[in-house]
């Protein structure tokens, strides 16, 4: 095993505004982060993921070499999509094309289909992000679709694409 997903920790708040406070990984994220990312706004983040509804907020670091160096979540939606998912993650620049998030991912996954009764997990990348669609494809999630201009980013109208894996197949 190359990483390990786990429970977020207070003592994890410096590690992740190192990674964090990076215009690279802030690009492929929705908005709303602060920047620069101080390690205060990982304790507020990290105090909100430990006390959210462990049914309704799946939220864990990714340990590398006993060190944080990502974020992975799934995040149960609401009324009749209560059973759908979405997912989300980031890692440091420091840990990409290692393989590192394609481990996190398929252990996120088989973690909520183990533990609740989510049935379809969902990603939607930017489009421009060809590294985060791989992952979802060697995870064996499924391309269903590009969502045009679905979203603002940095003043520009982008594409996302949509992915999905059924707790079938897994």
């Amino acid at each position: 095993m190359i990483c390990k997903i786990r429970k977020w920790k207070l003592s994890d708040a410096k590690d992740l505004a190192m990674a964090l406070s990076n215009r690279k990984i802030q690009d492929n994220l929705r908005d709303g982060l602060p920047y620069p990312y101080t390690e205060q706004d990982g304790l507020d983040y990290i105090s909100s993921m430990i006390s959210a509804d462990e049914n309704e907020t799946f939220a864990f670091a990714i340990i590398v070499d006993d060190k944080a160096v990502g974020s992975i979540g799934v995040f149960r939606q609401e009324n009749i999509h209560r059973q759908t998912a979405e997912l989300g993650y980031y890692i440091a620049e420091k840990y990409w094309g290692k393989g590192i998030m394609t481990e996190a991912v398929t252990q996120i996954c088989e973690y909520v289909f183990e533990k609740s009764d989510i049935i379809r997990i969902y990603a939607e990348p930017f489009a421009y992000n060809a590294a985060s669609c791989r992952v979802l494809e060697k995870v064996g999630f499924q391309y269903e679709g590009t969502l045009r201009s679905n979203a603002v980013k940095n003043g520009k109208a982008i594409d996302m694409k949509m992915y999905s894996l059924l707790r079938t197949e897994i």
